[in-house]
């Protein structure tokens, strides 16, 4: 039998393309090459031509992307063992940099076993999804504002789910009343929300684990290196580590590498390392930013400089911008949200900053955050200097002036 009918596959791709850029939500990808010792300084590739930024935008929240001790380590580990890993952590994939690193990362949150997955977005719907598979008829309990990668393990883990409002305690306490209390829950939830900068009330979540027999499944992504002590997390820093069950983080942020991982008891992380299959059917990672991850995870559980140093240029830059009358939305952590309100004067905002001022920060609209909510989100690091900071909030004054930014920011 002949169908007739013909179907217009570009039409449908075209469009779709059309109506986000319309909506002002069509993602550019900015070809940047950082300069090895002097970030946050790079290059920008443009049509061609090449112009100097400075990066206000990087998860490489305290450079150690740049750390010589770092840099080192991965020099040496290519010399050693080559590029590539060469397998799947199950076919020759696991080598001794993997081990050691899962040990450093077990030590790091208190916890009796650790383990590496190529990403933090894999790790977070890796882990999620299997726990809940494996759990008899789970319910997850999720904050509305967690992050893409747990909503897709919560939603690849095919159980029940709850979600409750940001940080509510009181509503989390009520959809677990409401939950049989035969059945195994876990309660999913970010100890920093890194577009609001705001903490979880961790110890609040703990009672109520306690209270209603739940797992606790923390994300630390943007905490990890950051906070405590040794660079454990906020858990680490309010000493609540023991308290969590699961403790999921990454090294593409503060640690300067690429890589997610999870921290819990043994018998959780060889479940997960068991049944995961985005653990079990993927490459590995490659030895040599393993070895620059162990040596980045041991510099920070020793030196708290980065970390004081990084606390400080985020409250100076606050302060300055509040000075300045802009409308820096409310954050007690190392995140400078700037409030918008608009997604096509957001993304405009940060083209004339990049163009005429040098200066990069990715415009952040839906759906990564609410419409109305669009902001520039700012990552300070300790190797932004002062200079840097007036120029940002001299070419920050000026852009709000000259687009009329405030119209869009007082109505959000």
């Amino acid at each position: 039998m002949m169908w007739n009918f013909v179907m217009d596959y570009d039409r449908i791709f075209s469009q779709s393309l059309t109506d986000i850029r319309e909506e002002g939500r069509y993602r550019v990808f900015m070809d940047i090459e950082r300069k090895n010792g002097d970030f946050p300084a790079a290059t920008w590739h443009i049509d061609g031509e090449e112009k100097d930024i400075v990066v206000w935008c990087s998860n490489d929240y305290l450079g150690m992307g740049q750390n010589p001790k770092v840099i080192k380590a991965m020099e040496e580990a290519l010399h050693k063992v080559g590029a590539g890993s060469g397998g799947t952590r199950n076919i020759s994939g696991t080598h001794h940099y993997h081990v050691m690193l899962e040990n450093e990362l077990a030590d790091l949150h208190a916890k009796e076993a650790g383990l590496l997955f190529t990403s933090g977005y894999i790790s977070n719907e890796a882990s999620i999804s299997t726990l809940a598979k494996l759990l008899p008829g789970c319910i997850i309990y999720s904050d509305e504002l967690n992050h893409a990668s747990m909503i897709k393990g919560v939603l690849g883990g095919n159980c029940g789910k709850r979600i409750f409002r940001h940080n509510d305690v009181e509503h989390l306490e009520q959809l677990l009343k409401e939950s049989d209390p035969s059945v195994p829950k876990i309660i999913l939830f970010e100890s920093v929300y890194s577009m609001d900068g705001d903490f979880a009330p961790i110890e609040e979540f703990c009672d109520l684990a306690v209270r209603y027999n739940a797992l606790t499944y923390m994300d630390e992504v943007h905490a990890v290196g950051m906070y405590g002590p040794r660079g454990g997390g906020v858990g680490e820093k309010r000493g609540l580590m023991d308290r969590v069950d699961i403790i999921e983080g990454t090294l593409g942020k503060a640690f300067g590498l690429m890589g997610g991982y999870i921290a819990a008891s043994k018998d959780i992380v060889d479940c997960v390392r068991s049944f995961a299959s985005g653990f079990i059917f993927t490459t590995s990672l490659s030895p040599v930013i393993t070895a620059g991850a162990i040596a980045s995870v041991r510099h920070l559980k020793e030196s708290s400089v980065e970390r004081e140093i990084h606390q400080e240029r985020a409250a100076t830059l606050k302060k300055k911008m509040k000075q300045a009358k802009l409308p820096v939305m409310p954050s007690d952590s190392h995140i400078v949200p700037l409030l918008v309100g608009d997604p096509v004067i957001c993304k405009q905002a940060s083209d004339t900053l990049l163009n005429d001022y040098g200066i990069y920060v990715q415009p952040i609209n839906y759906p990564t955050v609410p419409r109305g909510t669009e902001r520039l989100r700012f990552a300070p690091n300790p190797l932004h200097t002062n200079e840097m900071i007036e120029q940002l909030v001299d070419a920050l004054a000026e852009v709000w002036q000259k687009l009329d930014i405030a119209k869009y920011s007082s109505a959000a």
